[in-house]
């Protein structure tokens, strides 16, 4: 079955259409900076802008980077406040005329991952962490989602764990990859003393240089990088919408 998958992230908007039966893209991806302001009116235009690219007319899902709880978006950290307390499935779909359905971004990108990547037959508890704008987190117990867990906004020294050991502070502080990595590692620290889970997995783009930074990571629990990279969020969000019967 194919279904056009979006990722609307912090700094640009990807779609690709997905055969969900293999968790892989028959299109290239298609890419488009995300507005500023990331009002709804602009993010709707944008993801409009995508379907078209693809002249698709059908079901769609798309990775939204906030909670997300029955379509409706309840939190916005990387987005405009103006998100909360919208239905974004229904007014994509008004705007657009496709069937649409909503899943937090992260979690999306677990879908894809823990179905076909990194995490592909691994039961016990698995968390997925993508350090990118920020932090997002996705926990997978024997396979099975809990959804929304905004962990990114965990407290480390006074402040969002994100604001302190995201790969976007990364860039703007220009922090040396060890003196970030040191960071990050106390962040995931914080996450294994709070939940102890049988696995990580590493997404975000500071996934693709793993190897030059898990020298940093000093706790007993086993962390891999993401296997699907950048295809994640669009795969997952298309699996998301399959999964709500989205055609």
């Amino acid at each position: 079955m194919e279904l056009l998958g979006i990722d609307i992230g912090g700094t640009g908007i990807k779609g690709a259409i997905v055969d969900t039966k293999k968790g892989e893209l028959i299109t290239e991806r298609y890419r488009i900076d995300t507005p500023q302001p990331p009002t709804p009116e602009a993010i709707i235009h944008t993801v409009h802008k995508i379907i078209k690219e693809f002249n698709w007319k059908r079901g769609i899902g798309c990775g939204f980077p906030a909670a997300v709880k029955h379509e409706i978006v309840k939190t916005a950290a990387n987005i405009d406040d103006s998100w909360i307390g919208m239905n974004a499935a229904e007014e994509i779909s008004k705007v657009t005329g496709c069937p649409a359905h909503v899943v937090n971004d992260v979690d999306a990108a677990g879908y894809a991952e823990m179905k076909f990547g990194a995490g592909k037959k691994h039961d016990g508890l698995v968390m997925v962490i993508a350090a990118g704008t920020g932090i997002g987190t996705a926990i997978f117990s024997e396979q099975i989602l809990v959804p929304n867990t905004e962990l990114g906004h965990l407290r480390l020294h006074g402040i969002d764990a994100e604001k302190y050991a995201a790969n976007s502070v990364r860039k703007e502080e220009e922090l040396p990859m060890d003196v970030w990595a040191k960071r990050f590692n106390e962040y995931l620290n914080r996450i294994v003393e709070l939940f102890w889970p049988d696995l990580i997995i590493l997404g975000g783009g500071i996934s693709k240089k793993f190897e030059e930074y898990e020298k940093y990571f000093d706790m007993d629990t086993k962390i891999v990088p993401a296997s699907m990279r950048n295809e994640a969020g669009i795969v997952g969000a298309a699996l998301a919408a399959k999964h709500e019967g989205i055609r």
